[in-house]
């Protein structure tokens, strides 16, 4: 009696196991284009620390990432239970927030570069000085943000899964989600690694010794590694901040319904075009969420400023 319990209990759990494992698959495929945001923002997110502080950086922000879905998947849960009608409002103001955090990259982006060409030589060397001095808390606001950033992110990842699980009982959301959370992040942030550190990798190809065919080929590998990786470097940062816009404001558009349906006209209309038609019809949803999300962030960098001098 007692060992056929024990089967049908263990003939339960790879039951539970199986409709997981298909669960998780499903909500890894829808996201996946989230997935991509979201490693090309953190890319960009732990760009410009010190070459030795970068793994670092990236292990701070993994943990917080951790941390992000260990609060984000019960609390999916629970609204899900009890006000499910909150979790557009929320995922709204995530969206609009990575709007304004872009806006606020590229103004403090072109700020910071006319007060660099105002500096005489003086000012620059008083400059470096203190910006030596502010490396350390300079790191911190890096992982800080990049947190924040995370958070958003993981929120519209777990919310797109919970969509996935919806129908099914309780123990399986908790643990198709935790999969997920558990599976992206590690995901993300062991690439975040890797590309952050293609560099060293180069360093190392092209020191080789040897004059095998392999040896040689390693040499001019880990050459054409180093001499790409600042570029790949400017070319995630670019991609995180449209990536920024590009989430942000197909958050907003998609909560608010007739603006996401006038895009998806748009997207109709510019399929008529010859040859070029089906690039722009896949091309222009995302074209204007992005525009979309420049403009809200603009209103609300616009709105913070004002909020902030009224309060001094």
């Amino acid at each position: 009696m007692a060992g056929a319990s024990l089967l049908t209990l263990l003939d339960d759990i790879a039951t539970i196991l199986d409709d997981v494992a298909a669960m998780s698959k499903v909500a890894a495929r829808k996201t996946a284009g989230v997935l991509g945001d979201d490693l090309a923002l953190n890319a960009q997110q732990v760009s410009g620390v010190a070459a030795e502080r970068e793994l670092p950086v990236v292990w701070a922000v993994a943990k917080g990432s951790f941390r992000n879905k260990l609060i984000l998947v019960p609390a999916a849960l629970v609204i899900s239970a009890f006000i499910p009608w909150a979790i557009t409002p929320l995922l709204m103001f995530g969206g609009l927030f990575l709007c304004y955090e872009g806006f606020e990259k590229l103004h403090h982006s072109y700020t910071h570069r006319q007060q660099e060409n105002s500096l005489n030589d003086n000012m620059v060397e008083q400059k470096l000085a203190q910006d030596v001095q502010d490396l350390r808390a300079y790191e911190q606001e890096k992982v800080k943000g990049a947190i924040r950033t995370d958070f958003v992110l993981s929120a519209e990842i777990i919310a797109i899964s919970l969509g996935v699980v919806a129908g099914s009982d309780l123990m399986n959301q908790f643990l198709t989600l935790s999969v997920i959370a558990i599976v992206m992040t590690v995901g993300v942030y062991g690439l975040v690694a890797g590309i952050v550190k293609i560099d060293d990798l180069g360093f190392y190809l092209n020191k080789r010794q040897g004059e095998g065919v392999w040896t040689r080929f390693g040499r001019y590998l880990g050459l054409k590694l180093i001499l790409a990786a600042p570029y790949l470097m400017k070319t995630l940062t670019v991609v995180g901040t449209i990536a920024m816009f590009m989430v942000g404001g197909g958050i907003l558009t998609h909560g608010l319904h007739v603006i996401s349906e006038l895009f998806e006209q748009a997207s109709g209309w510019v399929s008529y075009f010859d040859y070029i038609g089906a690039v722009l019809a896949a091309i222009t949803p995302s074209v204007l969420n992005a525009l979309f999300g420049v403009v809200a962030g603009a209103i609300a960098l616009a709105l913070m400023t004002i909020v902030q001098k009224l309060r001094g």
